[in-house]
């Protein structure tokens, strides 16, 4: 443990006066700059970016040039990383510099209606932190003192950066109450949807439906632990054959991670009496949906969604990811120099559902 004495604050002075970092300054509008060194407070830490990972949450922002919540260009982008502590200040406590660690985005407030009822992913002051596709980012003290982790020596660096989607998975399946032996259907295979997979089978042990756009991802589902899988393009019966792979009631749980009106309406087809439906995928704002009201009704359905995670989401899939149950080797197929990021994120946005892209700063 460091003592007063013996805390070491390294200024940007002795980093460089500059740094490479990707800036969002509207739709479709990235560019890679120079920048200032973030300044760091009393309680912050700096960080050296070791990976960022690209994250459909970024690509939707690329595309709409805004995040209601959680950005506001003109902006440092990117939200998922692990790197080292490089500078901190001098009323920082537990941490050192060289240490690596995983931080996540946001810190709740833990004070506000929500957090005083175990819903801090729905702080009335949640703060959130981005920058991470840059080469140093700030972690203000907020999240360095209730969300920013070590890493442990047998973590990579883009397993660790896997911890932030990884807690909002946790979040979505934990609202569900998944249990053992159920049949849970997941719509979408991209990355967050195939860590739905993983999560089903090898966490909770249920029965895992994964339903997908292309053979690729199918089988890929079938590698991360999809007992059956379902094509869904072309105007394919999707109904059907979920029917039939559950004696004809339909799925307990069924996850919607694509985002797509048409999809959340196909989800709740899907679900059998008394089933529960996770819209996980979210929706352009202003979008709407109709719903069935007899067949809710009469079926006794549950809708649900979820957003986000909270501090134990993100302990508990930093200790997911440290037992080997996911990896990046599972979701990550490219790795890029910062330089690129643009580059990646026009292919990721006409390539819907590919892999994650590992950002090296």
């Amino acid at each position: 443990m460091r003592t007063e004495s013996s805390l070491t604050e390294v200024g940007p002075a002795k980093l460089g006066e500059h740094m490479t970092a990707a800036v969002l300054y509207g739709k479709e509008h990235l560019q890679i700059e120079t920048v200032d060194v973030p300044k760091i407070g009393r309680g912050d830490v700096l960080v050296r970016v070791r990976a960022a990972l690209t994250c459909g949450t970024d690509v939707k922002v690329f595309r709409r040039g805004y995040h209601a919540r959680m950005i506001v260009p003109p902006a440092l982008f990117g939200h998922e990383l692990a790197g080292d502590i490089v500078a901190m200040g001098s009323a920082v406590r537990g941490f050192e510099i060289g240490q690596r660690v995983v931080a996540a985005n946001s810190a709740p407030c833990g004070e506000c209606y929500f957090c005083r009822r175990d819903q801090e992913n729905l702080c009335q002051d949640l703060l959130f932190n981005n920058g991470a596709y840059a080469e140093y980012i700030r972690i203000p003290q907020r999240i360095v003192e209730k969300n920013m982790y070590d890493v442990p020596a047998h973590v990579s660096y883009q397993d660790a950066a896997l911890v932030e989607p990884l807690a909002c998975v946790l979040r979505g399946l934990e609202e569900t109450g998944l249990k053992p032996g159920d049949t849970i259907a997941i719509i979408g295979l991209g990355p967050i949807g195939m860590m739905f997979v993983r999560m089903a089978k090898a966490v909770y042990n249920a029965r895992v439906i994964a339903i997908g756009r292309r053979q690729t991802q199918l089988d890929r589902a079938k590698n991360m632990g999809a007992d059956e899988v379902v094509i869904n393009s072309d105007g394919a019966d999707v109904l059907g054959p979920v029917r039939e792979m559950t004696g004809g009631h339909g799925a307990d749980i069924v996850i919607e991670a694509v985002g797509i009106p048409e999809v959340w309406q196909l989800a709740i087809r899907l679900l059998r009496r008394g089933g529960v439906v996770n819209f996980f995928g979210g929706c352009p704002t202003g979008t709407e949906i109709p719903l069935d009201t007899n067949l809710l009704h009469y079926s006794e359905l549950t809708l649900k969604a979820s957003f986000h995670h909270t501090p134990a989401l993100i302990r508990r899939a930093l200790e997911i990811v440290s037992r080997g149950y996911i990896s990046a080797k599972d979701l990550v197929n490219r790795v890029e120099p910062l330089a690129n990021l643009l580059q990646v994120m026009q292919h990721l946005m006409s390539h819907n559902g590919h892999l994650k892209t590992a950002i090296i700063p």
